[in-house]
């Protein structure tokens, strides 16, 4: 324990040294550095406070999701200064080497001075994030898009040509802050007037107490003719704080699976049912967490149990690593997954049709959007809400809409 707050504490004093020099580069007026250095300090305070606090039989608060974003806030730019610091150290140190060893030195200092230029090009880049960061936690997390889908297939039945499906997952109901935007929200569900509407997980973060001040609000997502369905998600397990006793779990896992069918959603648990439209029915087969690091309680065989590999299927599982470790090439063909998760880890960079990369795509294989192998789609939503990180960054808040429609797809 204390080699690893050693480590720490030699790293933050690099990465503050490194810091501090693009500041004394730019200006020597001595208030202002001063101002500087009492406010990294004050930082560093607070969030060795807040973590030293941190309990895990609470879980995640207010306070701990101000602390990550205070972090971030400050710890992202501080490493590009750094770096840009340190890449000017090395040339500095190369370009003293040099004009000592070879060329003619008479300068008192081995070093050259460092920059004001590179020292302002360092700052430029570094504010880029940081005000990314404060947008993400103003106004990004609650930027919601309608992203729409049309998705072909050959055998879909032919009363489902032009079906529509709405989904939503990772609400992380203990998050929410705002209920002006999360009606907001609420109003653009309803406004696409689909046939269906999914839910894939993560009603909560921990808790279902959460969830008891927005059960009115979302009771406002209308009825859907042909019904509104859900899974659990792995925050709904109540996995990730210490219980007093195995009891009080079970009792918080209890009302977090009856939280769906309080706002009106029919929770799925390792089962399928039948949707027909006229002559013609698909499978909504959905299944329990099932993730390659996370709690394994799907059993996709059990909730397949019935079905054969003509059946049309569409698949609810909240982690989309199910589908690349089990349901991609499993042999009752299951030709449309939906999933959630990853949030595409609230921070990336995405142009529509263009350009999209997130840290968390060197986890996850599929994080964002739509995939496709096997001839089957997988979807995975950028979720409804945030967690740990207030806010998000170039990642919106998700609403998805898709048209299923009868035929070999145009890509």
């Amino acid at each position: 324990m204390i080699l690893r707050w050693l480590i720490v504490i030699v790293i933050v004093a690099i990465i503050e040294f490194y810091s501090f020099q693009a500041f004394k580069t730019i200006t020597k007026v001595k208030w202002i550095l001063t101002a500087y250095q009492l406010i990294s300090l004050v930082v560093i305070v607070f969030v060795a406070y807040q973590f030293t606090q941190f309990d895990r039989s609470v879980g995640q608060t207010k306070m701990t999701m101000i602390t990550l974003g205070v972090l971030l806030l400050v710890l992202i730019p501080k490493l590009i200064l750094s770096f840009f610091m340190f890449l000017e150290d090395v040339f500095r140190v190369f370009y003293g080497s040099v004009t000592h060893f070879v060329g003619e030195n008479d300068k008192e200092t081995f070093l050259p001075e460092r920059r004001k230029f590179f020292s302002q090009l360092a700052l430029g880049f570094a504010a880029i994030p940081f005000l990314g960061l404060v947008y993400g936690m103003t106004k990004g997390k609650y930027n919601y898009k309608v992203i729409r889908q049309t998705l072909f297939f050959p055998d879909l039945p032919d009363a489902f040509d032009g079906f529509t499906i709405t989904q939503i997952s990772d609400v992380h109901s203990g998050s929410f802050d705002n209920p002006e935007k999360i009606n907001y929200a609420i109003d653009l569900v309803n406004q696409q007037k689909t046939d269906m509407i999914l839910f894939t997980g993560d009603i909560v973060n921990t808790h279902a107490k959460e969830m008891y001040p927005w059960i009115e609000t979302f009771n406002r997502i209308e009825d859907h003719k042909f019904g509104k369905y859900s899974v659990l998600g792995n925050h709904d397990y109540g996995e990730y704080v210490t219980w007093p006793n195995q009891n009080a779990k079970d009792e918080n896992f209890h009302e977090i699976k009856n939280l769906y069918g309080q706002i009106g959603f029919k929770l799925l648990l390792n089962e399928n049912v039948k949707i027909k439209k006229g002559n013609d029915e698909i499978a909504l087969v959905g299944v329990e967490n099932w993730g390659h690091n996370f709690k394994q309680a799907g059993d996709i065989n059990k909730a397949a149990e019935g079905l054969n590999a003509e059946d049309f299927k569409i698949l609810m599982s909240h982690d989309p690593s199910h589908w690349e470790y089990e349901v991609k090439k499993h042999p009752k063909n299951f030709q449309l997954t939906l999933s959630g998760h990853t949030h595409g880890f609230q921070f990336g960079i995405e142009i529509p049709g263009v350009f999209k990369w997130s840290p968390v795509q060197y986890i996850y294989k599929q994080w964002a959007g739509l995939y496709r192998e096997f001839g089957r789609y997988v979807y995975v939503n950028r979720g409804f809400g945030f967690h740990a990180y207030p806010g998000r960054v170039g990642i919106w808040p998700e609403i998805t809409v898709f048209e299923l429609k009868k035929g070999n797809s145009v890509a």
